[in-house]
């Protein structure tokens, strides 16, 4: 957030609002006095000459007399020929203005006949009346983007340049009132749960308007709630000591009595009341419920008990609510989601403020994560991504703080157990939770638990006549009890089998029950507890034309959530188009959802079935193995082409292994990064699959491919776990290529992360592996990486060795991109080093072969090398102009800790140019974004905020983040340790 108020698209002065004659006037007096007709600007003349119609049009139309404008221009010292003055100013703007705006009346002047919104300071007030109206009403959406667009009329100083006694005494007037709109938008801010965004705000104003007491308040809460206790307390100390020093006087009562809740650790500061979405202009509402079926049959006991306890959530306040969960528990197939969906279907108007929804897979081999569901929930609620912390307990926090106030439903489907279901849980009341899970969670503190049973057979036959039609089985009743008893009441045998039998004309319902009655494995299985579900399975499976068969049986050997269309067609080896038709012609039978337009997912259950039926029914067994290995080659073609793109000149992508499936191809960078992004957990789960298998090579190189996925902040912890998983059987398999690569991409996640002892011990390896299977490549790859290392040790001799041995590698190769790379990290050896000239002559090597290759990412490494290094030449202006640009090209290709790091670079610049708080505020940023680097960069960057916030007069505050700062560098054994701790005990003076 910069210093201003954050504001959506504004239009440039002098140009015409929407439904604005093209060439009407406008006036400008919140900044520097203006005039324009349509697009055209107008002189406005000498000094005192605009002071003269600022002065009429701040009178909003009534006339001012000669007199009065004399003393406004002048005071009480006018010239002895003021009145002709007036006269001659007056003259000329009537020549500007159209004609019978600057009218003359009873010895005066004003200005009338603007259009509505000619004005800005009028157009300001008519905003902020309604964001007064909007916030009365409860609309604090409407309310902040009203003040937003208000706050974003201010262009300057008001009144710029305008002398005289009366535009002083305007220019204090509107500045005041600007700052009283900042402090009510920034409340409200905090009341909508954006804190952390508001911290570096309020940082910076509180620094440029050290003695207002009520900005000061917005930062101490600001600052608790983001979970920084012990700054906002020193925010308190400093500004008491400010207050006694300057003023002679104590905190405000407000003031104080905010300190006292912090130190309780009051709860009702802990959360705001009615959280919503940054940029919203009015309450994001999910409706994320699946369809309910249409044919949905009986239940009616469960469905009154279900919807029983949802009234006591949805209830009105005076009547008393609760946060209502319930916990359904059963065995696949039983129709727990069914019965969820629909009752919470039937509960959506109690519940106005949205319905969420997710499948936790809880009966998979890997279950949602609740730190991934929560960063959908918070999305899907209107949270910007920016504003979505890393940790499992903050997203936790701040989806209760944002659901606080509303009326929401979540459906929990398919949990695994208790533990993962207690982050997603709603925190206060007038919310309700629903789960589904096979497990009873008896240890679900406050759950109403529903035990699911099988249907009655009552239920069962009416399910079944609902599906197949009354007729057909009117006259053969008896065969139909026959069907679903041998379905053991189970609705979702039920359902697939009436599915099948209604697809199929010639079929009688006897026919159907004669088959059940044939198959005596599965009726044995349908009274063995668990096996019920896949005899069930067994009677939609045996129904299935052979093609759509072996799609079932292919795609259920895939590990991923879900499977795109184009992932699913490598697997079946068939044209787009046939595949789509196929999966939903399955679709159709339930035996596989679509969990949106072009992407498939099994039920858990079912894909246990289908993969049973691949084992017992592909034959050979090398067709099972051909399927997975396609659907490698296609990830790992897609993913080369997306880093090809994001890399030219990079020869890494010619010497990854074959592929004998071709991949998607893009054009366009973005949509080859959304297609990455999109697919990183099937794509990291085919990774995983292939380590117990003859495609380790290629499942590396695929990891190798995806690198993007680490830097980007995203998929981070899973690239990790997948990273240390290939490692682990490379070395197995004894494939000193694979495992050397393997290695590769754990050190490049290490290094991120900022475990640097770990990426050394890692990167030592990958080396020696590289070497002795000849893996040029990789070799000069990693040690670009050790020199990275070399850095963050202070070991600059051997890490410009390791780059200049990268760099001769890459030359070798012809690998442009990434001699480009390791030029820009030689850079920063040299200027470590103290040779800064060479380090900008290198950096500036970097810059230019970057830019022969077209593509900007890696440039804007380069960009970012050589601001370091005029940063150190002293070349402040020229440094942030890089780092601007290299933040733009981070941005764009979403590397958030890059960005992140960037904004630490350009504070360091503001801190040695003394523009302290332009130093406090970037570094804001960059603890909101997170670097890369881990908790050692953090450490830098707290410690870069404390003198900023010390040099601002902020010495409670400042000594709190180089507090946060030593523990960090403990905490990692970074040398940074004794320099800060000096900073928090500073020696004793001698006397």
């Amino acid at each position: 957030m910069d210093g201003g108020p954050r504001v959506p698209e504004q239009r440039r002065p002098g140009f015409p609002a929407e439904g604005e004659e093209p060439g009407a006037l406008r006036f400008g007096v919140l900044g520097p006095v203006r005039a324009w007709r349509g697009e055209e600007a107008l002189a406005t003349g000498s000094p005192q000459q605009r002071a003269l119609l600022a002065a009429l049009l701040l009178r909003e139309g009534r006339t001012a007399t000669a007199a009065e404008l004399i003393d406004a221009l002048w005071g009480e010292e006018p010239p002895s020929q003021a009145l002709a003055a007036v006269r001659t100013y007056a003259s000329r703007l009537r020549k500007v203005l159209d004609p019978g705006v600057l009218v003359s009346e009873s010895g005066g002047y004003a200005v009338r006949g603007l259009a509505e919104g000619a004005l800005d300071l009028a157009t300001a007030q008519d905003l902020a009346a309604g964001a007064e109206k909007a916030r009365a009403a409860g609309d604090l959406c409407h309310a902040r983007d009203l003040l937003r667009r208000a706050l974003a009329l201010w262009d300057g100083e008001v009144l710029a340049g305008v002398p005289g006694p009366y535009a002083q005494t305007q220019r204090v007037r509107l500045d005041e009132w600007r700052l009283q709109l900042l402090e009510a938008r920034l409340d409200m801010d905090l009341e909508q749960g954006c804190h952390a965004e508001a911290v570096s705000e309020l940082t910076a104003l509180t620094a440029a308007h050290p003695l207002r007491e009520r900005l000061r308040e917005l930062l101490m809460l600001a600052l608790y709630r983001s979970g920084r206790q012990a700054e906002a307390l020193a925010v308190y100390a400093d500004t008491r000591r400010l207050l006694s020093d300057e003023l002679g006087v104590d905190p405000r009562p407000g003031l104080q009595e905010l300190q006292q809740r912090i130190l309780r650790a009051d709860p009702g500061l802990a959360e705001p009341s009615a959280p919503a979405a940054e940029t919203a202009t009015s309450p994001v509402r999910p409706a994320q419920l699946p369809a309910t079926v249409s044919d949905f049959t009986g239940r009616s006991a469960f469905v009154r008990e279900l919807s029983d306890v949802l009234s006591a959530a949805s209830g009105e306040p005076t009547t008393g609510r609760v946060m209502a969960v319930s916990a359904l528990a059963g065995i696949g197939g039983v129709g727990k989601t069914t019965l969820a969906v629909h009752v919470a279907h039937q509960a959506r108007a109690a519940f106005p403020d949205g319905q969420l929804y997710v499948d936790l897979q809880g009966a998979g081999a890997r279950s949602a994560e609740p730190e991934a569901v929560l960063g959908s929930f918070l999305r899907a609620l209107g949270t910007a991504d920016s504003a979505i912390p890393d940790s499992l307990e903050e997203r936790a926090a701040l989806y209760r703080s944002v659901l606080d106030g509303r009326r929401v439903l979540v459906l929990l489907d398919n949990a695994r157990d208790a533990a993962q279901v207690r982050p997603l849980l709603p925190g206060t009341d007038g919310c309700a939770a629903l789960v589904t899970a096979r497990v009873r969670m008896v240890d679900l503190a406050g759950a109403h638990l529903v035990d699911l049973d099988v249907m009655s057979p009552e239920e069962a036959l009416a399910l079944f006549t609902k599906i197949v039609g009354e007729e057909r089985v009117a006259s053969e009743r008896e065969a139909a009890l026959d069907v679903v008893g041998a379905c053991g009441f189970l609705p979702l045998a039920i359902r697939i089998a009436a599915s099948r039998l209604a697809a199929r004309r010639t079929w009688t319902v006897s026919v159907l029950a004669a088959k059940l009655a044939d198959e005596r494995r599965r009726l044995d299985e349908l009274q063995a507890g668990d096996q019920a579900v896949e005899a069930t399975f067994e009677l939609g499976y045996g129904q299935l034309e052979p093609a759509q068969a072996r799609a079932f049986r292919l795609l259920g050997l895939a590990d991923g959530p879900d499977i795109s269309l184009a992932a699913a067609a490598a697997v079946l080896d068939l044209p787009v188009e046939d595949t789509e038709d196929l999966l939903e012609s399955l679709v159709d039978t339930s035996l596989l959802e679509s969990a949106a337009p072009g992407r498939y997912r099994f039920h858990d259950l079912v894909r246990l079935y289908a993969r049973a039926c691949a084992e017992r029914d592909e034959n050979p067994r090398s067709e099972r193995e051909a399927a997975l290995s396609r659907l490698l080659d296609f990830y790992l073609a897609t993913a080369a082409g997306v880093y090809a793109i994001e890399r030219p000149g990079d020869r890494l992508v010619e010497d990854l292994e074959p592929t004998r499936y071709p991949g998607l191809r893009f054009e366009d960078g973005s949509k080859a990064l959304d297609w990455l992004y999109s697919e990183a957990a099937a794509l990291l789960s085919s990774v995983r699959q292939a380590r117990s298998s003859d495609r380790l090579r290629p499942a590396v190189d695929l990891l190798w491919a995806a690198k993007d996925l680490i830097e980007s902040g995203a998929n981070s912890h899973q690239y990790e776990a997948t990273a240390r998983a290939m490692c682990e059987a490379t070395r197995t398999a004894g494939d000193a290529r694979a495992e050397g690569r393997a290695r590769t991409t754990l050190t490049n996640v290490l290094l991120v992360y900022g475990r640097i002892q770990q990426a050394e011990e890692e990167a030592r390896l990958a080396m020696e592996l590289a070497a002795s299977a000849a893996d040029a490549t990789a070799v000069s790859w990693v040690a670009n990486d050790r020199g990275l290392i070399c850095l963050h040790q202070g070991r600059h001799a051997d890490g410009k060795a390791f780059f200049e041995q990268a760099i001769q590698g890459h030359r070798a190769a012809d690998n442009r991109l990434g001699e480009a790379v390791t030029l820009a990290n030689l850079s920063r050896s040299y200027l470590e080093l103290g040779d800064v000239s060479r380090a900008v002559d290198i950096a500036r090597q970097s810059l230019a072969a970057h830019s022969q290759l077209g593509r900007p990412m890696r440039r804007a490494s380069a960009h970012f090398a050589l601001g370091l290094a005029l940063a150190k030449a002293g070349r402040h202006a020229e440094a942030l102009g890089q780092f601007v640009d290299a933040q733009g090209i981070f941005g764009d290709h979403r590397q958030r800790l890059w960005v992140g790091n960037t904004h630490f670079r350009i504070a360091e610049v503001h801190l040695a140019a003394a523009q302290f708080s332009s130093a406090a505020q970037h570094a804001e940023q960059a603890l909101a974004l997170g670097c890369v680097g881990g908790d050692r960069m953090r450490g830098n960057v707290v410690t870069l905020l404390g003198r900023a916030l010390a040099a601002l007069g902020q010495a409670d505050r400042a000594r709190a983040c180089w507090q946060e700062a030593l523990h960090l560098y403990e905490q990692s054994g970074a040398a940074e340790a004794n320099e800060v701790r000096a900073l928090v005990s500073p020696a004793p003076v001698a006397p």
